[in-house]
């Protein structure tokens, strides 16, 4: 079951994200931060499956067929994609390239919109009944 919780926490790392960019010059920040937000998004897929029933959702409940889960797998493997070659340009930066600045900051933008459509896609796909059920739990 979704919580408010786990919408919070992706909603607050999405913002933590956007002041880790518009911070970029105070590298004491900006780098932990986005080390941070990469194992972040590589590691929740994990949480997600541990604390989820997928085989109903996505098998019984014949799920697996929605064009809106394909297209929220191909954006967080097209995220990936990104923060792999984000990470090749940040290496070219501290290696001394000032010319790598240019291409960071391009994908740096191209990260945010990817994420951001990330977790529209994923708030997208939240089971109306689980949340039902955790706004009722909150409300007793």
């Amino acid at each position: 079951m979704i919580t408010a919780g786990t919408v919070w926490f992706v909603l607050a790392t999405y913002a933590l994200m956007l002041a880790a960019y518009y911070y970029a010059r105070y590298r004491w920040f900006h780098v932990p931060v986005m080390v941070v937000m990469v194992v972040v998004d590589i590691l929740f897929p994990f949480y997600l499956y541990l604390t989820h029933d997928w085989y109903k959702r996505l098998i019984v409940h014949a799920e697996i067929f929605s064009f809106l889960i394909w297209m929220h797998f191909g954006l967080v493997l097209t995220l990936y994609a990104l923060y792999f070659l984000q990470i090749q340009t940040a290496r070219k930066i501290f290696g001394g390239s000032h010319e790598a600045r240019g291409e960071h900051r391009s994908q740096a933008k191209a990260i945010l919109l990817v994420r951001g459509l990330v977790v529209a896609t994923a708030l997208l796909l939240v089971d109306p009944e689980s949340v039902k059920a955790a706004v009722l739990v909150m409300v007793h």
